[in-house]
């Protein structure tokens, strides 16, 4: 079951990764415009904050990166606060940005939160 949860958390911190290359490489290319529906204008605007938000989620990724590395004992609380962290990232991000982040980052959290919490 560790296998599992570790699977899990490691797949969240590479969603992480990839959230951090679209919003600190391709926010304001055709890629990142099209994943966030922006127009030119304010992905050009925006892309200062974009690439802050992107370094945030790349901490994310290493946190979990971190808490697997560290193995199912010591790495257990890390992987405890990070996957809250996404979690309520996820949750604030669905309130006030777009209710898509819910499911895309909150809901592949509490899965693999929930697998770690089994796997003890």
């Amino acid at each position: 079951m560790n296998t599992i949860s570790s699977g899990a958390v490691i797949g969240v911190a590479a969603l992480h990764l990839y959230f951090l290359v679209l919003e600190m490489f391709f926010w304001t290319k055709p890629l990142g415009r099209r994943t966030f529906g922006l127009t030119t204008e304010f992905a050009q605007a925006s892309k200062t904050l974009a690439a802050n938000q992107g370094l945030y989620n790349g901490f994310l990724a290493a946190g979990l990166a971190w808490g697997v590395y560290a193995g199912p004992t010591d790495g257990y609380t890390l992987k405890l606060f990070f996957l809250c962290c996404v979690i309520i990232a996820g949750i604030f991000g669905a309130a006030t940005a777009n209710r898509k982040i819910l499911w895309v980052q909150a809901l592949p959290g509490a899965i693999a939160l929930a697998l770690v919490c089994v796997s003890r």
